[in-house]
């Protein structure tokens, strides 16, 4: 099947924002103006395409990213519409690995938020090119200069403005385009028709002191026009958007854009932007895997003629047509009725249904090509960061990793027939989301349900109800907390001798253990010199030695960044076997942990509160109860306090409720996983008697 549009014409980008700057609306414009959608979808209505979820309806926040192709001036555009609440990272983590490049979008109000903060650091680990959107300028309050200085000092990034607006506030109408010298205003309420004219006599010299601005930025990142600029000559305009594409892509320069998408001004020059400046397949480095089974790098280019290479990056559940997963290809194609190979679980996969995916609509295709986001319908074997690829060509690509989750709780069905139920419903959900942990506590035999925060967990049994039909009765949020030791333990001996008739079992281990760097979790090395252990019960020790890390020393919880070091013991002709060596590693970690210094860890959170300047007092007093830590506070517009701390876990259930009462419903703030930290002797003591 010939290709609708050449590959060059291919723009796979996300939309990624802070929680309510606009993410889902200006999606919904975008599927208005490229002809999707024929009437203009609202969040506040719970009418948008992208957020189909009866809970995103709801309360008017994205969930899960959804993916959605639009064409704009003879360019395919794949969109991925991502969450913005810090409880669904993962979410966004997972677009960015396969997106091309990404629009940033910003409150004109509140400038760079703390998550704009950590979407942006995602997007520079992965290399996204991006342009920013400075969107609701309307609102009382805005400023995009603001903004722009705030993109500079908190991202490190280089924004260079391409626009400039007309009118703040209630008065913004419209845009001066830098590049032409044109204005672009929008008069009619469903901004289909942007009327171009000349710049408003008054803006004319900012009009021009922001473009010499303009230019001489774009101009710093290319030699030909550096000198061009430092003679005087003039540049064109179609040089400049030359160098400022080669500028983006290479991350050197970020354009900013304003408008404000619920006013339906300023959307279509954001999708011009996305055509002109950020990148098609073919403009990022090709994609590098390494062969099964060994460390030989393997590069992919985005050919339809090489063969197969595509990353699974979402599972989702549908109540109609069962699981479904998300893929983007990067090299050759898959056929509908065609049979691929998954290269991380070593398995054949059958490929019966391709879809092109219209957010919660769909199309059913024959086949998909190198660049294409596309989902297939039950695949048996695959889940996220899998790799498919060719029998014949195996490669496997560079999984994505996700942070641990910080918070449980204990979920137990209402009767038996939710039992079961209940099972199958937590087994999908843990296969959508990376984040969502299952496990069974073998003391209380109580099934433990793990997120990335409170609003998680509520959205995850929310639809374990809705979805699932599963009743189920939910404890109170409990705190993952964390053990490590403290310093390092040279020797721990352990002998397993078994003597029973017939063959006993004997294994014999030594090691030693060390505290690691925080985050490292726990590292097993083989040191065995002249065979003292057998080569092939090694894996068995190193499997005992993770089993026991699963429970820890002093109440429990799963032991983390430990460095074992096996370096010696014995064996038995006869009585020794994997079994033994296994729980040989079991009991000499226990042991060592033992002897380490067990400490426990609680996960602490890094806060901003926004609050009214004269509630001030009372949030700093909230934090210093709540055992925070102050880290700084900050103006913000609008006679109101940005105050950051770092406040544990445990002391947040409940904190929006004392908010809210203390600033008159005017405060609000988020709240992100930092580090895991060390917990006083008296709290710890309290913890692990359960009264914390």
């Amino acid at each position: 099947m010939a290709r609708q549009y050449p590959l060059e014409r291919y723009r796979n980008i996300g939309i990624i924002a802070h929680i309510d700057a606009g993410k889902t609306t200006t999606t919904e414009r975008i599927l208005y103006y490229t002809g999707k959608t024929h009437r203009l979808g609202s969040v506040d209505d719970g009418t948008t395409v992208t957020d189909w979820m009866e809970q995103e309806r709801e309360r008017g926040i994205t969930i899960v990213s959804a993916a959605v192709s639009a064409d704009w001036r003879d360019h395919l555009i794949n969109i991925i519409d991502t969450p913005g609440h810090i409880d669904f990272t993962a979410e966004v983590q997972r677009s960015l690995r396969v997106l091309d490049g990404g629009v940033v979008v910003f409150d004109a109000v509140q400038g760079v938020e703390p998550q704009s903060e950590t979407v942006w650091r995602q997007a520079d680990l992965y290399g996204v090119p991006r342009i920013c959107f400075v969107n609701k300028m309307d609102r009382v309050g805005a400023s995009y200069e603001r903004t722009i200085q705030m993109i500079r000092e908190r991202l490190g990034a280089n924004p260079v403005a391409v626009q400039l607006p007309i009118g703040v506030e209630s008065e913004f109408k419209g845009v001066v385009d830098l590049f032409d010298r044109q204005a672009i205003v929008w008069k009619d309420d469903q901004g289909k028709e942007p009327v171009v004219t000349e710049v408003p006599v008054d803006l004319e010299a900012q009009v021009e002191a922001m473009r010499e601005r303009m230019v001489e930025q774009i101009a710093e990142t290319d030699d030909d026009l550096t000198l061009k600029y430092l003679e005087g000559e003039v540049i064109s305009v179609a040089e400049l958007k030359a160098a400022l594409r080669r500028a983006v892509i290479a991350g050197q320069l970020t354009p900013v854009f304003c408008g404000t998408s619920l006013r339906n001004k300023g959307v279509q020059p954001v999708l011009d932007a996305v055509v002109e400046y950020l990148p098609s397949p073919l403009d990022i480095p090709p994609v590098k895997g390494r062969k099964p089974g060994s460390d030989e790098e393997v590069v992919r280019y985005p050919k339809d003629t090489d063969p197969l290479s595509a990353l699974v990056f979402k599972i989702v559940t549908d109540p109609y047509v069962g699981r479904m997963a998300y893929v983007r290809i990067y090299s050759g194609r898959l056929k509908k009725g065609g049979s691929v190979y998954n290269s991380s679980k070593g398995k054949k996969e059958r490929i019966g249904r391709l879809i092109r995916m219209y957010a919660d609509r769909r199309e059913d295709i024959d086949d998909a090509s190198a660049g294409d986001i596309v989902a297939i319908l039950g695949p048996k074997f695959s889940f996220t960061g899998d790799t498919l690829c060719d029998a014949a060509n195996q490669v496997i690509l560079e999984e994505i990793s996700f942070p641990e989750p910080v918070i449980s709780v204990a979920i137990e069905p209402k009767t038996m027939s939710d039992q079961d139920k209940m099972g199958d419903a937590l087994h999908k959900l843990s296969e959508e989301d990376p984040t969502f942990r299952v496990r069974v506590d073998h003391e209380t035999g109580q099934t433990i349900i793990s997120g990335m925060g409170e609003l998680h967990l509520e959205i995850l049994v929310d639809r374990l109800m809705r979805e699932f039909n599963v009743q189920a009765r939910v404890g109170n949020p409990r705190v993952a907390y964390r053990e490590s030791i403290t310093r390092p333990v040279e020797k721990v001996e352990y002998r397993h001798v078994k003597q029973t008739g017939g063959r006993g079992q004997y294994a014999h281990v030594i090691m030693a253990l060390e505290p690691t760097e925080p985050g490292e979790g726990i590292i097993f090395e083989d040191e065995i010199k002249g065979g003292a252990i057998p080569k092939e019960y090694i894996p068995a020790v190193e499997k005992g030695v993770r089993e026991a890390a699963d429970a820890g020393v002093l109440a429990g919880y799963p032991v983390t960044d430990v460095r074992v070091h096996l370096y010696d013991g014995s064996f038995h002709e006869v009585d020794s076997n994997e079994m033994a060596f296994k729980a040989a590693g079991i009991m000499a970690f226990r042991d060592g942990v033992q002897r380490g210094g067990p400490v426990l860890q609680e996960p602490i959170m890094k806060v901003e509160v926004i609050t009214p300047e004269e509630f001030l007092g009372d949030v700093i007093g909230q934090m210093n109860s709540r055992r925070g830590e102050v880290l700084g506070m900050e103006v913000r517009p609008g006679g109101t306090q940005a105050v950051r701390a770092m406040v544990p876990l445990a002391e947040m259930f409940g904190y929006a409720t004392q908010l809210r009462s203390a600033t008159q419903g005017r405060g609000v703030f988020t709240m992100e996983f930092d580090h895991y930290a060390t917990v006083s002797e008296k709290l710890a003591q309290k913890i692990i008697r359960g009264e914390a």
